[in-house]
């Protein structure tokens, strides 16, 4: 085997041109198809990592059987429990605690129906950021009968600072609901639909409101690192009990966007197919030269008495060789270039940037550095390089001796 080696890794060396050219068609394959995938990754992290922080977070807690209704009846005690769930586990930075439901808001000739969020306000800024997005006022206390009105719905109202709004809805298992609050702070959303229709106020003071004493709709789990996710709902699922909680990861949460992401992919992937396609079109291009120029070298290696699975194996071993320097070189040039972009990332300006800001999302396009991305370009190109030397197996085991030597 070793001798093969040596033999092919010489081989390649005898038509500098043939090699050069086929590497390179590699490498740009290799450096185009692993910066369109980082690029692809970097910005659905950042989209979903916007829309996640923005509201739901990337898991939430409920009581069984809430998400299919979405009904304050529906509500869970705020237990022990939840505490000592953050305490034994490290990668949970915190439970956030809401209790969310409807109301009617009105002023003294307009009426609007709002969604009313109790929020813990410290644990609440700390997932979402929600002081950042206060534009007049201050921030909720954890005490306070006061409220937070968003700029869209106090513009409706025709609300503003200090002024007192009246919430009317139905309360905990059908109890009367009424309360004044006045406007403590004005906030500001990038979403159209949660700013003509969102209130905060402090959880003491909805609990209140809504007759709901010790009672959430819903706990969101804030951790350190979204890669460790799938091992923080392992251990939510293990230490709350499944006949009485329903823990949701932002999958399951977001479904849309799911669905949206999947079908980006699946067009990223059929852009790949075509890219590799042409890639493979010029590989298998040098292998018929490969063929035919060294047709008489075949020849007398056969007569001489060298086997032709050995003769098919340095072929082989000549292709891959190619393969992967062209590999090399093509993730060589990329990672420049990402680890670049991943730290300076493309930002939008004008309506693009304004369309990604209307939505919650940071308008800009990251790339990520991942070496699996840069490791799957690779495996794909020495795999169609395998399957590609079937053909000169085949020539090389049909081949006549004396026929290609005279040819």
């Amino acid at each position: 085997m070793s001798t093969l080696l040596k033999l092919a890794s010489r081989n390649i060396w005898r038509n500098k041109r043939r090699t050069l050219i086929t590497a390179a068609s590699i490498l740009f394959g290799v450096f185009f198809a692993s910066v369109m995938r980082c690029f692809q990754v970097g910005a659905w992290d950042n989209m979903i990592n916007s829309v996640v922080k923005y509201y739901f977070g990337y898991a939430q807690i409920h009581k069984k059987g809430y998400w299919e209704e979405i009904s304050l009846d529906k509500s869970m005690e705020h237990s022990a429990d939840f505490s000592q769930i953050v305490k034994a586990y490290p990668e949970i930075i915190d439970l956030v605690p809401r209790l969310e439901s409807f109301a009617l808001a009105s002023a003294e000739k307009a009426t609007k129906g709002v969604m009313v969020i109790g929020i813990d306000p410290e644990p609440e800024h700390n997932l979402t950021s929600l002081k950042d997005k206060i534009i007049e006022g201050a921030y909720l206390e954890p005490d306070d009968n006061a409220v937070l009105v968003a700029e869209g719905l106090a513009s409706f109202l025709n609300f503003s600072l200090g002024d007192t709004i009246v919430l009317i809805s139905s309360g905990y298992h059908g109890a009367n609901a009424a309360g004044k609050y006045p406007i403590k702070g004005i906030t500001k959303f990038g979403s159209p639909d949660l700013n003509k229709r969102l209130i905060h106020l402090p959880l003491k003071q909805a609990q209140y409101f809504f007759a709901a004493d010790n009672l959430l709709s819903s706990m969101v789990v804030n951790i350190k690192d979204k890669d460790e996710l799938q091992s923080v709902m392992g251990h939510l699922k293990k230490e709350l009990d499944p006949e009485k909680y329903e823990i949701m990861d932002y999958e399951e949460l977001l479904p849309d966007l799911m669905e949206a992401k999947a079908l980006d992919v699946a067009g990223g992937k059929i852009f790949m197919t075509i890219l590799y396609t042409i890639i493979g079109f010029g590989i298998f291009g040098t292998i018929l030269m490969l063929l035919r120029e060294r047709r008489y070298e075949f020849g007398v290696l056969t007569a001489i008495g060298m086997k032709r699975h050995q003769i098919s194996i340095m072929v082989w071993l000549e292709l891959l060789f190619v393969g992967i320097l062209g590999c090399i070189l093509g993730m060589l040039l990329a990672t420049p270039v990402v680890l670049y972009l991943e730290s300076n990332p493309i930002e939008f300006t004008g309506d693009f940037a304004a369309t990604y800001e209307k939505w919650g999302i940071n308008p800009v396009l990251p790339a990520k550095f991942d070496l699996s991305i840069f490791g799957r370009q690779a495996w794909i190109i020495l795999l169609m390089i395998t399957l590609m030397a079937i053909y000169p197996f085949y020539e090389i085991f049909r081949l006549k001796p004396i026929k290609a030597m005279r040819s």
